[in-house]
């Protein structure tokens, strides 16, 4: 909600740029307090790398495409459909990590699924 408001009469990838800012203030300033910041230079490159792909995909891009959904649609259904990226992650978890897909993850897996079929049919009604 805060988004749809803070985006009125703004690019999208403007937003962005202006909540990272916000964040990497939050962040650096909890970081300075707490006596952490200097740990970060410890973090091994492939480390880095990992976390730049998470930077990438999640934030910049899942974030860029949450903003312009947001700006040019409803909120209710944008929100519902993404929630489904645990889909994605319970997959890679799956296929790339070795995890198991117990029936009780699967159920929830479907539940979700469902749910945006929901609503993809209720928002064509």
């Amino acid at each position: 909600m805060f988004g749809k408001v803070g985006l009125k009469g703004i690019h999208p990838l403007d937003g962005l740029a202006a909540r990272t800012v916000v964040t990497v203030i939050l962040v650096g300033g909890w970081a300075l307090s707490h006596g952490t910041a200097a740990r970060i230079t410890s973090v091994p490159l492939r480390g880095w790398l990992f976390l730049a792909a998470e930077a990438f995909f999640a934030t910049f891009a899942g974030d860029l495409a949450y903003y312009a959904a947001i700006k040019s649609g409803q909120v209710g259904p944008t929100v519902l459909v993404l929630s489904a990226s645990p889909l994605i992650t319970l997959w890679m978890g799956w296929q790339f990590m070795g995890e198991t897909l117990s029936a009780l993850k699967l159920l929830g897996a479907g539940f979700l699924i469902v749910g945006v079929i929901l609503i993809g049919v209720a928002s064509t009604t």
